[in-house]
């Protein structure tokens, strides 16, 4: 008998959700998840701390909070822990434009087939907007670029987002950020679980953990019930290798335990792959290629990589006062997606923000020194820079994302040309997507210009993207994708991949949402299908 009837490898929006559906209909189910479990108290808040990086190369020295990869012409960032890429991403939960769905992707897989699985995740992250009364000035400023560029009526929205707010809290309260303002509630997540959470005090951390756990992350829903229902999650555990076992599969993972590596494995009948884009993309082709136990896996694999069309553009103001470090990531947007498409150019505009890293070590800093003027030094000359002609707080990150071309490929090269292990490598061709780039790039600049800002434009068009999509493209068969509509890996039965990875195209809008529906959707059609058996049939 195998160890477990589904082994889930990854806790992020595929994952978790694959793994709660499955647990929750008898399924015994172990979790792999390659970064730590995180709680408040551990997250990373100053520049020096140790708990920063993520480093594929060293993971037993470095399994902190962000993998960063830089590849030539693109770089990615990623979240490592139990809840994925929910643990950094900027609580953006909304459907993709019903037009995406007309080509490019399986017949069985449109708009109205994802409907009810878009409904499961908003109630399961509890989504809903910025009360009215609690916009942020870089909400306003969008709001304002909206109107004066001539878009505001049809193109500007709130967006849905899954952050707990409390309706009564103000910016006009007495320093307002302050954690004491946030008001404990008690979700109930499914009957007998209830979770205990904060409500949003905007303090702009959204990134790097919130303090208060208003941002509802994947720890504080799916995976507890989940869990509730009797999955096993284990974390510090990186999957290796799938290989063919008695009727089943067994899974080879490292386990990084006491600064170094032990090797491990577990057995199966289902094995979900749900590590993102890159991890689900790289473990593949690893089986595939290099320990040659996948070998009928598609040519297609590492195909059809996408950024998701994501480009941010910082702009200064010199007599306005943004404050990129307060509020939500982002709350609004300008839309140019589906069928209020630009001249063509379908692409989002939204109000970046960013975490006051500085402000968190000034402060830390000072409370530190106890007010000794010797050792209260540079953290006040770093304050009075910050405060001289506004410093960061009179910056706008205009963030975009958009439809790019979604022609990157994903695959194993050696480090050194002929020699050194093998690691994964991103070719990304950018000029068949400069047209969407270029559009997003005199959107911002001219929305800055329009209230008052000037737009910095990088000399480089070298992006950082975090909605890093694509790799196991959707098929309608093995010639031209790796998965079928239900996720199952063509040749391969019972092996589904269950993230950001199987999504063909670019979508242009932050996509968790749709990652998350889709994998409502594999995990009813594994239930469905009664794939497997469920322990002790």
């Amino acid at each position: 008998m195998p160890d477990f009837d589904v082994v889930v490898i990854g806790s992020g929006f595929g994952g978790a959700i694959t793994a709660c559906r499955l647990a929750e209909a008898g399924y015994k189910v172990l979790i792999l998840e390659r970064g730590r479990r995180w709680e408040v108290k551990d997250y990373p808040r100053r520049p020096g701390d140790d708990a920063w990086v993520w480093d594929q190369n060293n993971p037993a020295k470095y399994n902190g909070w962000i993998d960063l990869r830089l590849f030539p012409k693109m770089g990615v960032a990623l979240g490592a822990g139990v809840g994925g890429g929910s643990l950094i991403y900027a609580n953006v939960s909304i459907d993709a434009k019903c037009d995406l769905f007309k080509q490019g992707w399986p017949p069985e897989i449109t708009y109205d087939e994802l409907k009810p699985y878009y409904a499961k995740v908003a109630t399961m992250l509890n989504v809903q907007q910025v009360p009215e009364g609690q916009w942020s000035e870089r909400a306003r400023l969008v709001r304002e670029g909206a109107d004066e560029a001539g878009y505001g009526d049809r193109h500007f929205s709130r967006l849905d987002l899954a952050v707990e707010f409390d309706p009564s809290w103000s910016y006009n309260l007495q320093d307002p950020h302050d954690t004491q303002h946030s008001k404990k509630v008690s979700r109930d997540i499914d009957g007998d679980l209830r979770i205990e959470q904060g409500t949003c005090v905007h303090l702009g951390n959204c990134l790097i953990g919130c303090d208060v756990k208003a941002k509802n992350t994947l720890d504080l829903n799916y995976i507890p019930l989940s869990e509730a229902r009797g999955a096993k999650v284990r974390a510090l555990h990186i999957a290796r290798c799938i290989a063919p076992e008695a009727g089943g599969y067994r899974v080879r993972y490292d386990r990084i335990i006491n600064g170094s590596l032990q090797a491990g494995s577990a057995t199966c009948g289902i094995v979900i792959v749900a590590a993102g884009s890159l991890g689900s993309t790289e473990l593949l082709l690893r089986c595939r290629d290099e320990f040659r136990t996948l070998p009928k896996l598609s040519q297609s694999l590492g195909q059809k990589w996408s950024g998701n069309g994501d480009f941010l553009t910082p702009a200064v103001y010199r007599d306005r006062r943004i404050f990129p470090s307060r509020g939500p990531t982002i709350s609004v947007a300008i839309d140019f997606l589906g069928d209020k498409n630009l001249h063509g150019n379908h692409f989002l505009i939204e109000d970046g923000g960013f975490p006051d890293l500085l402000r968190n070590w000034i402060e830390a800093k000072e409370t530190e020194s106890g007010g000794r003027k010797r050792h209260a030094y540079l953290p006040r000359l770093f304050k009075s820079i910050l405060q001289c002609n506004g410093g960061l707080d009179a910056v706008m990150p205009w963030f975009g994302s958009g439809r790019d071309a979604a022609n990157g490929r994903l695959s194993l090269r050696r480090r050194w040309w002929l020699w050194g292990e093998k690691a994964l490598h991103l070719d990304w061709r950018s000029r068949e997507s400069e047209k969407t780039i270029s559009a997003i790039i005199d959107m911002h600049k001219d929305l800055a210009k329009k209230t008052g800002g000037k737009a910095l434009v990088p000399l480089s068009r070298y992006v950082v993207s975090p909605h890093p999509l694509g790799g196991c493209k959707m098929g309608t068969a093995i010639e031209n994708g790796v998965v079928d509509h239900k996720g199952e890996v063509f040749g391969y039965e019972n092996i589904f991949v269950a993230d950001g990875a199987i999504i063909p195209k670019a979508i242009g809008a932050n996509p968790s949402k749709t990652i998350g529906a889709l994998a409502e959707r594999i995990a009813q059609k594994i239930i469905d299908l009664r794939r497997g058996k469920r322990f002790g049939e």
